[in-house]
């Protein structure tokens, strides 16, 4: 059965047109794939590895044309007449074909691997785009999903692209070659066909309220593309009823654009690659086949997407103010100086920045402040708009300031931003303006640090949902008079463009974790809890380490030796957290052990024997006490003790091992001096396998999370660590889902606490917090940055009417 198009005519003309967009990008994908087909070639490695890359660019060389021709005839065929559901070679579905059992054939399972791997790696970077243009064809077809094998569905291209690499004759080893450059230009491909469809969609008014995914509208002409063919030629005008894929005939002659090469052309000669030559190269590791879904951590693939809205901006400005940007260099200036501004908008701009702070001040009423309404700010803003821009002297400068403003417009309507915080914002707006006109890299890179300042204070204050502010009351006023701090700051320093902004980024990542620690009522106790367990846990493994060491080469009998590495490393750190390490309880807890160390020793005397006997009562009380004091019930105590019982039985029959008197003497001096000899703490790693017992610090106070989530890929451990203090997310833990905001990471972040607004604190152990981030059970309250958000509300408002960049 074959899924055919649909009949209504603006879906059949979506397809259509994604068909096209498709065909524009291929002739460049195919370059990039040889291109990077010669780079291995050139990389030095073994002799059997050049010769496959050598081989492989053979291949590919001479098999360029064959296999665009393919996925070119495949992607007509899929328009013309629908892609059939059921294909040869496929792996059986469920409940199909059972009657007969049968070994499923090698390169069957070969292409269903590299097929899925293709489709996900164009969905991790699509699947934006794909949902918007998912919603809307279904739309125009009266339906609620699209059909499983619909064309516009990332795993049917991949199907046709991986056909039409076979049988081109390319191999299956070559494609792993290629997977990584193959993935990422196939990717970015689709990810602009399906928005140029959105885009033409939108255009013919169906579904706009669905929210455009920005991306990066990059250039796909590859600089060495054969010029003998033009993209999508051939290939009908989007709006005519006949389709022509590769010719009108569908053949692949000179009209395909090949030059005068026809089909089974060599390429050795002209084609695909410019002629052959071979350097030197090798074959990459099998590594590749077992590459991981999550190839990057989620925070990297958040920086990729803010980097493409900043792309899509700036080719939406040049393509209307083609000076922008170039400024620099018409005046000599190297790439990246600040560049001057005209007189007229510099006084304009300080004008403008006196008026905003008279107009937006808050007035004094009963002690209290009393909030400007967002209406009122915006109004205020762009009134100086208009006059900023009659001051302006250059289309450049229009442009900046029609965009700062429109970046300034979403931020303020932005709910989540409190009232009090908000009309601090609205006063970064001129000194945020005279660094977009100054430095016009603020458009072109996310690690500006007025935008990071800006995403910063915002990602502090825009945790709480409506529901979560009642219960949590206004906003903690030390926060609020940070940001007041720190925009006044900014204002005091005009002229000193991204300098301010970046002292003042330190300045507040400082404040966070001196906030969080000593000023906020709901975080400071479970960071001061926090830091007590870290620093337990950390003393417990390090105890433990140096207690190895001292015993590795001393006949201790195993029961004894196991309770000192598990039990009493742990009541020593306890003991040293709660006292000090030279408080007499903690030396006392020394003895004790020493006294069990020297009691498990064989007795071998009858004056020996007398003394454990007469020591013994105080040795067990002492250990007691230090097992209570380490939060150990009671059973558990009896336990150790009857296994010690045991061991000390054995010294009694001489059958454990005797220790020397100077070994033992030797063994007594050091457990006195033990913490001259622990490891640094910088050098202890805490994970879940050497922290003896973290449930012992479970409290009213602090709830320590021991369980949930899944086993973490790298990337979600790399991301663990990124998490910024301050910072928001939505965990879902025991049934239900609530906001908690990241209030301390401690020691090389092995320990993360999160405190929910209700004053409830969350300590996680680095690997259970990837765990619960790999399972979806930990995640951002902020899918992307306030800048980016803002950015992309701009570019929607541009989208409509570019016009205004130069009114």
């Amino acid at each position: 059965m074959a899924t055919s198009a649909s009949p209504d005519p603006l879906a059949g003309q979506a397809r259509r047109l994604y068909t096209e967009e498709l065909v524009k990008g291929l002739v460049p994908l195919v370059q990039a794939a040889i291109d990077q087909a010669r780079t291995l070639l050139d990389k030095p490695a073994e002799h059997t590895v050049l010769q496959r890359r050598r081989e492989l660019l053979q291949a590919l060389t001479a098999g360029a044309q064959a296999w665009h021709k393919g996925i070119v005839t495949g992607l007509r065929g899929a328009l013309l007449h629908g892609v059939s559901a059921s294909r040869p070679g496929d792996l059986p579905l469920p409940g199909h074909g059972r009657e007969t059992l049968s070994l499923v054939p090698d390169d069957t399972i070969e292409l269903e691997i590299v097929t899925s791997r293709l489709a996900l790696a164009i969905m991790d970077r699509a699947s934006w785009e794909f949902a918007d243009l998912r919603s809307r064809v279904a739309h125009l077809e009266g339906r609620s999903e699209l059909d499983p094998h619909d064309m516009l569905r990332a795993h049917v291209l991949a199907r046709i692209v991986f056909d039409a690499w076979r049988a081109a004759g390319q191999s299956l080893d070559g494609w792993r070659e290629l997977q990584s450059v193959l993935h990422d230009e196939f990717a970015l491909l689709v990810e602009e066909a399906y928005h140029e469809t959105n885009r033409w969609l939108v255009d013919h008014g169906v579904l706009a309220e669905v929210d455009l995914r920005p991306f990066i509208r990059r250039s796909r002409t590859h600089p060495n593309a054969p010029t003998g063919w033009q993209a999508g030629a051939g290939f009908a005008d989007s709006r005519s009823d006949a389709v022509r894929l590769g010719g009108a005939s569908g053949g692949y002659g000179p009209s395909a654009g090949f030059g005068s090469q026809g089909p089974g052309a060599s390429g050795d000669a002209g084609g695909y690659g410019g002629g052959f030559s071979v350097p030197s190269g090798g074959r990459g590791g099998v590594g590749e086949e077992t590459r991981m879904m999550t190839r990057a951590t989620p925070l990297a693939r958040s920086r990729e997407h803010a980097e493409a809205v900043l792309g899509r901006l700036n080719r939406l400005i040049g393509r209307h103010v083609p000076e922008f940007g170039h400024s620099t260099r018409s005046q000599g200036l190297p790439p990246g100086a600040p560049q001057p501004m005209s007189p007229g908008l510099a006084r304009a701009i300080e004008t403008a920045q006196q008026g905003i702070r008279q107009r937006l001040s808050t007035t004094m009423q009963g002690g209290g402040e009393a909030v400007v309404t967002a209406p009122v700010m915006l109004e205020e803003l762009h009134q100086r708009k208009q006059a900023l821009k009659k001051a302006a002297a250059s289309p450049e400068e229009r442009a900046t300031i029609e965009i700062v403003a429109l970046l300034f417009q979403s931020i303020l309507t932005e709910d989540r931003i409190p009232a009090a915080v908000r009309v601090w914002f609205a006063r970064l707006q001129m000194p945020v303006l005279r660094v977009a006109v100054t430095e016009p890299d603020f458009f072109a890179t996310i690690d500006h640090p007025a935008r990071r300042l800006i995403d910063r204070m915002g990602a502090c204050v825009m945790g709480f949902d409506s529901a979560a502010a009642s219960v949590a009351g206004t906003l903690n006023e030390t926060l609020e008079r940070e940001v007041k701090r720190i925009v006044q700051v900014v204002e005091a320093y005009p002229d000193t463009g991204r300098r301010v902004f970046q002292t003042v980024l330190t300045e507040f990542e400082k404040f966070l974790e001196h906030y969080f620690k000593n000023e906020n009522e709901a975080t400071k106790r479970g960071v001061s809890l926090a830091q007590q367990v870290e620093q337990r846990e950390t003393m417990a493994i390090q105890y433990t380490i140096e207690l190895r060491k001292m015993l590795n080469e001393v006949p201790v009998q195993e029961g004894v030796r196991q309770f000192l590495f598990h039990v009493w490393a742990d009541v020593l750190a306890t003991t040293g957290v709660r006292y000090g390490p030279q408080n007499t309880q903690t030396k006392a807890m020394k003895r004790a052990a020493a006294d069990l160390i020297w009691s498990a020793s064989a007795k071998v005397t009858r004056e020996e024997r007398a003394e454990v006997i007469r020591r013994l009562p105080l040795l067990l009380k002492s250990l007691r006490e230090g097992m209570a004091s380490a939060g150990m019930d009671v059973s558990k105590q009896d336990e150790h003790i009857q296994q010690l019982n045991n061991s000390l039985a054995a010294a009694f029959t001489a059958k454990a091992a005797v220790i020397p008197d100077d070994r033992l003497r030797e063994l007594m001096e050091r457990l006195e001096t033990l913490e001259e000899l622990l490891p640094e703490a910088a050098e202890v790693e805490i994970d879940e396998s050497m922290v003896l017992d973290l449930s012992g610090h479970q409290s009213s106070e602090l709830e320590v999370v021991l369980d949930g989530g899944s086993m973490p890929t790298p990337a979600m451990l790399a991301w663990a660590r990124e998490l910024q203090v301050g910072s928001w997310y939505m965990l879902d833990r025991n049934g239900h889902s609530e906001a908690v905001q990241l209030a301390w990471h401690g020691l090389r972040k092995q320990l993360s606490l999160f405190v929910t607004p209700q004053g409830r604190c969350v300590l996680f152990q680095q690997q259970r917090l990837a765990s619960y981030l790999q399972a979806g059970l930990l995640l951002p309250a902020q899918d992307e940055a306030l800048t980016v958000r803002a950015t992309r509300s701009a570019l929607a408002k541009l989208d409509v009417d570019a016009s205004r960049l130069l009114a």
